[in-house]
């Protein structure tokens, strides 16, 4: 079979199968999301043994820490990976649940319920964890996936979806429900991107050049998980010791991921006291520093010119930006011009610049007095996340089970008829 007809008879097995999943019990899917999770952990030895092979050929490919720690899997990502899917089927299941009714004035009772979307394609790179994530939170809110990993990651993935799809073997459920596309022809891609036909949502996850493909190639409506440019800013009523600790946790804790700081604010009245500390906690933990002249004054040596550039660049690696502003309005105006519109957090004591900063940016997930890295999905209570939406329709920040799903009317007569 060639790579067209492949990947269309994919498509077609997950649309046949997405109407029996939107109505699977919810006991049924909680029972079988446990024996995924029991698979997982069965096969721990397995998945490990193929994430080596990935990761032998990321550093023969001389490719960065930051992204070479994004593919690696060890045991307690693993466990992670299982406890992610027990905590997804503990969840409330939105399939079926009412969001509102009203009566009409015709009488009729309307009611508006959650249902799946159907067929999601996810298309992603480097991060095998997302294999099981995907796979746990689709299932659970009632749709059938087709799942296209990066290359980097393929030995890990299909070792990941293998164990997993041993369940639903077991359980004779409908070829379809879940699909992993294994070839590395990127071919694949654009046949799946124009199959409008038997697949309801895109969503791509990776870099901005894959996400840019994706938009531009879809006949299907996408939602993106766009670059994370995520910013701390440090305000001149912050408290400073509170502030070192979320400034590098948010920039240091796990630099290669979406929800890490790539720039760091600060006001100018903190900025003498603030700035000597921090640039050396930072260095010591080998981050390159760019920086405005002021930040390169107090820096000293060692802090690089930062070009307007580095301010609209996601490093995903021990990289910095540094900025000292003069006030609130100007941190504010700054992110929601170079920021992308994910996760930005001021560290503050005055409760009306807090307000002020999170009603006017613009952005996903806004903080007081927190890191960045908290934008997810398991961190936000969701049990797991398919990623984190930068779009403004139909779901923003960490979309999760509720995300999802679409919504239909349920609508309840008693004879009537329109004049």
């Amino acid at each position: 079979m060639n790579l067209k007809k492949e990947i269309i008879q994919v498509a077609k097995n997950a649309k046949s199968a997405a109407s029996f999943l939107a109505n699977l019990e919810t006991s049924e899917k909680n029972r079988i999301l446990e024996e995924m999770a029991g698979s997982l952990e069965e096969n721990k030895a397995n998945i490990l043994k193929a994430n080596k092979k990935d990761i032998a050929v990321a550093r023969a490919t001389k490719l960065s820490s930051a992204f070479i720690d994004r593919l690696t899997l060890n045991e307690k990502r693993i466990t992670d990976m299982v406890t992610c899917l027990l905590d997804v089927a503990k969840l409330s299941d939105p399939v079926g649940t009412e969001i509102k009714s009203w009566q009409a004035p015709s009488g009729l009772q309307i009611h508006k319920v959650r249902v799946p979307i159907g067929v999601i394609a996810i298309i992603y790179e480097s991060r095998p964890n997302v294999t099981a994530d995907c796979l746990g939170l689709t299932f659970k809110s009632g749709n059938s996936v087709i799942l296209r990993g990066g290359s980097e990651a393929l030995n890990s993935n299909i070792a990941i979806f293998k164990a997993i799809n041993e369940v639903v073997k077991k359980n004779k459920l409908p070829k379809g429900v879940i699909n992993f596309i294994t070839t590395k022809d990127r071919r694949a891609i654009d046949v799946l991107l124009k199959l409008n036909d038997y697949i309801d949502l895109v969503i791509p996850r990776g870099g901005e050049s894959l996400i840019k493909k994706v938009v531009s190639l879809s006949r299907i409506p996408v939602i993106k998980h766009y670059k994370g440019i995520c910013h701390v800013y440090v305000d001149d009523y912050a408290d400073l010791n509170m502030a070192e600790n979320i400034c590098f946790n948010a920039k240091v804790q796990r630099p290669g991921v979406c929800n890490a700081m790539e720039s760091m604010l600060v006001h100018r009245d903190v900025a003498a006291r603030f700035l000597p500390g921090m640039l050396k906690k930072f260095k010591e933990a080998g981050v390159e520093i760019r920086g405005c002249p002021f930040t390169q004054k107090i820096g000293k040596e060692g802090i690089k010119k930062a070009v307007d550039k580095d301010y609209r660049t996601e490093y995903a690696d021990l990289i910095l930006a540094v900025k000292v502003l003069d006030s609130l309005d100007e941190a504010v105006k700054h992110i929601n011009e170079y920021g992308s519109h994910h996760s930005d957090s001021i560290v503050t004591d005055d409760e009306n610049n807090a307000k002020e900063f999170l009603k006017r940016v613009d952005s996903a997930c806004v903080y007081c007095n927190a890191s960045t890295r908290f934008t997810d999905g398991y961190q936000f209570g969701m049990g797991a996340e398919i990623g984190i939406s930068t779009d403004k329709l139909h779901a923003r920040g960490p979309m999760a089970l509720e995300e999802l799903t679409s919504y239909k009317y349920a609508v309840w007569g008693n004879g009537q008829v329109r004049a």
